[in-house]
């Protein structure tokens, strides 16, 4: 069964009227993703019928936006091996920010040694109990190489502050010094409850338009002036792709092994 199969099969299970997650179990979720990015030959994060909920108007989970990354990894980053950049979890980078013991810290992280660049989803939450907490995202990128952390906020700059934090915690755990830098020219939102997409969208076009577009020492521009982003469009595009999906692990279901599939 190739990765998307298995992947398609476990968010056909898991994206379903009857698939609720209690507070804890929520919890459990966030602390199952603490591990680095998982290996190829592993299943998708599961979504659940609130987290698809979520991504269809409301504000976006930290599964909506672990899920982006996996994907962006597996269909887009897996086509580059020679790149080294990390996709760094929403509930990482919230123990990045919350937890001083930074050799703790560094050692549940994945080993940045070799890496060029960090995406980090930045959250307001300040309660370290509370699960799925805060009210605004933006996002962080992080060049190891420059020792520069770029900071891209939908929210006119509400985020400073804990884009901030993680770029000195970070700074501690990579013991590299990195200037921070925040960028006023960032796309801006429209609403109260865009700020995921705006995180999602913005992380896609810098890895695929700056990052993976050009040559190794080649120096780029890491502005989004003049962005703009369809946060509708955005939703609608992350909502086909899980119905996509979750359409194949239906098909592999109802097909029995080693019988060859039809034409529709």
């Amino acid at each position: 069964m190739t990765l998307r199969q298995r992947f398609a099969r476990r968010l056909n299970d898991s994206v379903s009227p009857h698939h609720r997650r209690s507070p804890s179990r929520r919890l459990r979720s966030r602390r199952k993703q603490l591990s680095p990015s998982p290996l190829p030959t592993q299943p998708y994060l599961s979504l659940t019928y609130e987290d698809v909920k979520a991504l269809r108007n409301d504000w976006l989970t930290d599964n909506n936006i672990a899920f982006w990354e996996e994907f962006l990894e597996r269909e887009v980053l897996a086509k580059y091996p020679q790149a080294h950049i990390v996709l760094l979890r929403p509930s990482m980078t919230f123990l990045l920010m919350k937890n001083k013991d930074t050799e703790m810290v560094r050692t549940a992280l994945p080993d940045f040694r070799q890496i060029t660049h960090i995406f980090l989803p930045i959250n307001d939450n300040r309660n370290v109990s509370q699960a799925e907490g805060g009210s605004h995202w933006s996002l962080l990128l992080v060049s190891i190489l420059d020792g520069v952390a770029f900071h891209y906020d939908s929210l006119d700059g509400a985020n400073i502050a804990e884009a901030w934090e993680a770029s000195k915690r970070l700074s501690n755990v990579l013991n590299k010094p990195l200037r921070f830098h925040h960028l006023p020219d960032c796309p801006q939102q429209e609403n109260g409850s865009d700020c995921g997409v705006f995180v999602c969208i913005i992380m896609r076009h810098l890895l695929i338009k700056r990052l993976l577009s050009v040559n190794a020492g080649q120096k780029i521009s890491m502005s989004m002036a003049h962005k703009a982003i369809d946060s509708t469009g955005a939703r609608k595009e992350m909502l086909k792709i899980i119905e996509s999906l979750r359409k194949e692990g239906e098909r592999r279901r109802l097909t029995p092994n080693g019988t060859p599939p039809r034409i529709e």
